[in-house]
């Protein structure tokens, strides 16, 4: 019985000599994402929403925001912190030149830290060729935001987030 239960313990003892072998012998760098990533509000069709914001600078047009990639259409993300409240930004363009989409009809559902959900309609800064809304919450933590763009009848989704 002693002899079992030898070996069994050899045999666990080696195993984990193994893995940990395999492990530092292995050729790949593991680099921890330090990003929050930006997740959905509420769960819709796949089709009609666009991947997960990332930063994306490969078209050039990048403001140093969130950027989706969505069909035809480039929707960039920025919200700067003010005293009581957040200025959000929203770059909407299309085509591969990434012309400004003046006419659409934008707005964003917005889920603060404590779960409560509040809609907030868009503005157009022809100043600026950008749509801008302020979001009167100050407080901290992560923010989930889904913007809809509605152009001419087609609709255009992203999803965001930022901490304040």
């Amino acid at each position: 019985m002693k002899n079992s239960k030898s070996i069994t313990s050899n045999l666990v003892i080696l195993g984990s000599l193994g893995l940990l072998f395999l492990g530092a012998c292995s050729n790949t760098n593991q680099v921890a994402n330090t990003e929050t990533p930006a997740t959905p509000i509420a769960e819709t069709p796949a089709a009609s929403v666009a991947p997960v914001a990332q930063s994306n600078n490969e078209h050039g047009a990048s403001k140093g925001g969130q950027v989706v990639e969505t069909g035809t259409y480039h929707l960039e993300f920025l919200a700067d912190k003010e005293a009581g409240g957040s200025h959000l930004d929203l770059y909407l363009l299309t085509g591969d030149t990434h012309e400004t989409v003046p006419d659409a009809n934008v707005t964003a559902e917005v889920q603060t830290p404590d779960g409560t959900e509040k809609t907030l309609p868009f503005t157009y800064n022809s100043g600026d060729k950008h749509y801008t809304a302020m979001l009167n919450e100050a407080a901290s933590g992560q923010y989930q935001v889904r913007i809809t763009a509605d152009v001419k009848g087609e609709k255009v989704n992203g999803r965001f987030s930022f901490n304040r």
